[in-house]
C-alpha cells in the first residue's frame, strides 16, 4: 500500500544518510550531529516497525549498500563492520527506551481521567526515557486519544530556559576584555623573551599599572608564553624586571591577545614598560610530552581499532593527558595493549618532530587530521611525526598550534591508566608520560614488593602464590556456606515453637542469626513443607545489613501475598524489596530495627 512504499523509501534514504554519517566519524548522542544521526536512525526504526519488523533490523541493510554503492564509496565497504555495530548498539539501545517508555506511559495512561495525554505526561517520557514525541503520539490514536501539544511545548520552553541558566558562567574576562592587540608568540623556539607591556586589567577594567599584591592581567607585545587553546593549558611562570617580580598563574587568549593571569609579588609596574618572560621549564616540557603524546595515541588508535575513530575532546596539561574519540564500544585489554604498544614504538625510535606551516590544500596534500567542524585559517601549522615521515607517511600527521617536543624520545615513556566510556559512542583515554609514567612504574613495583612480602613470597612465585589463595579462599567460602545451611536447618527444628495462630492462620516471624541469604531460603521451604499453610517472615543481619524473606503457602496466596509484606515491612529496617505472591526477599541497613518488623508481621497479617 501508499504508507509501506512511504516507509520502504524512507528505510532506503536513512540508511544511507546513517551509513555515510557514521563512516564519517558521527556517533550517535544527544547533541549536534550525533543527535541528527539519532533521530534518523530511530525515525527508520519506527518506520519498519510499521512494515512489521519486531526484531532489530536497521543495520542489516548496510551489507546491501555497501554491495550498492561500495564501488564509488570504498569508505562503505571499508567501515561496513564498524557502521553495522553502531547500529546494532543504538537498535538495541532504542528498543529498551521503548520498553521502559511503554511502562511509564500504560502506567499514566491507567491514572488518566479524560481524553488528552497532559503535555508534562509527554514531556516526562520524552526528556527523561527519551520517548519520542511521535510514537507518544501515535499510540494516542490508536486509543482515540489526543496529546496535549501545547503543554508539551510549554515544558520545552521551560527546559530551555533552564539549560540557559545553567550555561550562565562566572565572569569570563576573555569575553568581557576587547583589544585590538596580536600579541607575537615566541614559544615555540624557547621559553625565554621579553615584551612590552602593552595593556594592564584587574578584572576586566583597564588600569595602568598593577602594585605589590595585586592580582591583574598582562598583555605583551610579544611572550614565550603559550595561551590556553586547543585543549593545552596555559603556561606558568614568571615576568620581571629589575625591580618587579611577577608569577604567571596562567595564560589566555582574547582575539589575537595573549593575557598573562599574575599576581604581582615585588614592585611596580607601568604601561610601556619592558618584562623580561620566563616559562617554568619543568611544566613546559611535561606538557609538551603529554600533547606530543596525544598524537600519537590518536594515532594509535585510529590503526588499531578503525579509521572512524576521531577525536571528540581531549585536556592536556603538565600531570596528564586525556583524549576522548568516537568509538561505540569498550576497549579490550588486548587492543589498550596494542594502543600502548604502538606509542612506546614510536617513542623509542626517537624520530624528529616536523612542523611546516601551509594552506589547507598543503595540509590535505600531507593527509592531516583536521577536527570536523573547527574553524582553520588560511595559513595553518602541521605537525608530523613518526617513523617515515622523510618518506611521506608520518605515524601522525596533524593540524595543531601546540607546543611539541623536538624528538619522539622526548616523551620517554607513555602509560594507560585508564579507559572508559563518558558519553553515547565517546570513550576516554587517559595517560602519563615521560617521569609520571616512571613514577606509576615504580609504585606498582612497590606494590608488588609489599604484597610479596606479605605472602612470603618472591616475584617470580607471585601468581602463583595469589591464585593459591584464591582457590583456597573459594573453598572456604563453600565450607562457611555449608555450614550456614547446616545451622539454619538445626535452627528449623526449633523454630516450629514460635508459630502463632492469627484467625486461623498459623505465623512464623524469627530471627536465624548467621544465615546468609541461601540459608534462609532452604529454611522457608523446609517450614512451608513442616507447617503445610502458613505465613512465614524469616530475617538475618550481617553487619550492617538486614535480610528479610517472606513466604505463604499457596493455599494462602489468594488471601496474603509475601511480595506484600516485604513490600511492607521492609522500609521498617531503612530497605524495600518485592518479589511473587509465595515467595519475596528485601533488606535494609537499620539492623536494630530487625526486632520490630518481625514483630509487626501479626497485626499485619490480623488486619487481612
Amino acid at each position: 500500500n501508499n504508507e509501506g512504499q512511504a516507509s520502504l523509501k524512507v528505510l532506503a534514504d536513512h540508511i544511507r544518510s546513517c551509513s555515510f554519517l557514521i563512516a564519517d566519524g558521527v556517533t550517535p548522542s544527544n547533541e549536534g550531529r550525533g543527535y541528527v544521526l539519532r533521530r534518523i536512525i530511530r525515525r527508520a526504526v519506527r518506520h519498519g516497525n510499521k512494515l512489521g519488523a519486531k526484531d532489530v533490523f536497521f543495520y542489516k541493510i548496510v551489507a546491501a549498500l555497501a554491495q550498492e554503492m561500495g564501488d564509488a564509496y570504498p569508505d562503505l565497504r571499508k567501515q561496513q563492520a564498524h557502521i553495522e555495530k553502531t547500529l546494532l548498539v543504538e537498535e538495541e539501545q532504542f528498543a529498551r527506551t521503548l520498553e521502559n517508555g511503554l511502562k511509564i506511559l500504560e502506567q499514566d495512561l491507567a491514572e488518566m481521567k479524560g481524553k488528552v495525554i497532559p503535555g508534562d505526561v509527554v514531556f516526562k517520557l520524552y526528556d527523561t526515557f527519551g520517548f519520542p514525541v511521535d510514537l507518544t503520539a501515535d499510540i494516542a490514536r490508536e486509543r482515540d486519544l489526543t496529546v496535549d501539544e501545547a503543554g508539551f511545548e510549554r515544558e520545552m520552553e521551560k527546559q530551555r530556559k533552564r539549560s540557559q541558566e545553567a550555561g550562565k558562567f562566572e565572569l569570563d574576562y576573555n569575553t568581557l576584555i576587547k583589544i585590538n592587540v596580536k600579541t607575537n608568540f615566541t614559544g615555540y623556539s624557547g621559553i625565554k623573551g621579553h615584551g612590552k607591556v602593552v595593556a594592564l586589567y584587574h578584572g576586566a577594567e583597564q588600569i595602568d599599572a598593577l602594585r605589590e599584591g595585586d592580582h591583574g592581567i598582562v598583555v605583551l607585545d610579544s611572550t614565550p608564553f603559550y595561551a590556553e587553546s586547543g585543549g593545552q593549558i596555559g603556561d606558568a611562570g614568571f615576568l620581571y624586571t629589575q625591580f618587579a617580580h611577577l608569577d604567571v598563574n596562567n595564560v589566555t587568549k582574547s582575539g589575537s591577545a595573549i593575557l598573562h593571569h599574575v599576581t604581582m609579588t615585588r614592585g611596580y609596574i607601568k604601561l610601556g614598560d619592558d618584562l623580561y618572560a620566563n616559562v617554568a621549564a619543568d611544566a613546559r616540557l611535561a606538557t609538551a610530552s603529554n600533547h606530543s603524546a596525544t598524537h600519537l595515541l590518536h594515532a594509535a588508535l585510529r590503526k588499531v581499532l578503525g579509521t572512524h575513530v576521531q577525536q571528540k575532546g581531549s585536556l592536556v596539561d603538565d600531570q596528564r593527558l586525556r583524549f576522548d574519540f568516537s568509538h561505540p564500544e569498550a576497549i579490550t585489554d588486548e587492543q589498550l595493549q596494542a594502543i600502548e604498544t604502538l606509542v612506546n614504538d614510536e617513542i623509542r625510535r626517537n624520530t624528529a618532530v616536523e612542523t611546516t606551516v601551509g594552506d589547507m590544500d598543503t595540509a590535505k596534500a600531507k593527509g592531516a587530521m583536521m577536527l570536523f567542524g573547527e574553524k582553520y585559517g588560511d595559513s595553518v601549522r602541521i605537525l608530523s611525526m613518526g617513523a617515515g615521515f622523510s618518506e611521506g607517511h608520518p605515524f601522525s600527521v596533524e593540524l595543531c598550534g601546540g607546543t611539541h617536543v623536538t624528538r619522539t624520545g622526548d616523551i620517554g615513556l607513555f602509560r594507560i591508566v585508564s579507559e572508559a566510556g563518558v558519553a553515547s559512542g565517546v570513550r576516554r583515554v587517559e595517560a602519563v608520560t615521560g617521569k609520571a609514567a616512571l613514577a606509576r612504574f615504580d609504585a606498582i613495583e612497590m606494590e608488588v614488593d609489599n604484597a610479596c612480602a606479605v605472602l612470603k613470597t618472591n616475584r617470580a612465585g607471585f601468581a602463583d602464590k595469589v591464585q593459591a589463595l584464591v582457590e583456597n579462599n573459594r573453598q572456604l567460602e563453600k565450607q562457611l556456606a555449608q555450614l550456614k545451611m547446616k545451622l539454619a536447618s538445626g535452627g528449623a527444628s526449633d523454630l516450629s515453637a514460635q508459630v502463632k495462630e492469627i484467625n486461623g492462620v498459623k505465623m512464623l516471624a524469627a530471627q536465624i542469626d548467621g544465615a546468609d541469604v541461601n540459608a534462609l531460603r532452604a529454611t522457608l521451604d523446609q517450614m512451608k513443607d513442616k507447617l503445610k499453610s502458613a505465613v512465614i517472615l524469616l530475617a538475618s543481619t550481617e553487619g550492617d545489613k538486614a535480610t528479610l524473606i517472606a513466604g505463604v503457602t499457596a493455599d494462602l496466596t489468594m488471601r496474603f501475598k509475601a511480595g506484600d509484606i516485604i513490600r511492607d515491612l521492609a522500609p521498617l529496617v531503612g530497605g524495600k524489596g518485592g518479589g511473587r505472591a509465595d515467595m519475596a526477599q528485601g533488606g535494609g541497613t537499620d539492623v536494630a530495627a530487625v526486632p520490630k518488623a518481625l514483630a509487626t508481621l501479626e497485626n499485619w497479617v490480623s488486619q487481612r
